[in-house]
């Protein structure tokens, strides 16, 4: 099952690994921490994987509104 890459903000994926799951020493070497695992990595339903990052059209939008940091869900 391949790794997806989705912005949390406007959900457009961004890219996909074609890994079959994400290796425990990846995730140790990154020093990704399980409260960050749990924020930014999705489990599906299917044994695939989704992780929660940012594209730049979003991150272009946060630094000139950074006022947006503080909602949960800025784009409806």
């Amino acid at each position: 099952m391949p790794i997806h890459y989705k912005c949390r903000h406007c959900e457009t994926e961004i890219g996909q690994l074609p890994l079959d799951s994400i290796d425990e020493q990846f995730l140790q070497k990154n020093n990704i921490t399980p409260e960050e695992q749990d924020l930014y990595i999705v489990h599906g339903v299917e044994g695939d994987y989704t992780v929660q990052c940012i594209c730049e059209e979003c991150q272009s939008s946060l630094q000139k509104f950074p006022n947006y940091y503080a909602l949960k869900k800025w784009i409806q």
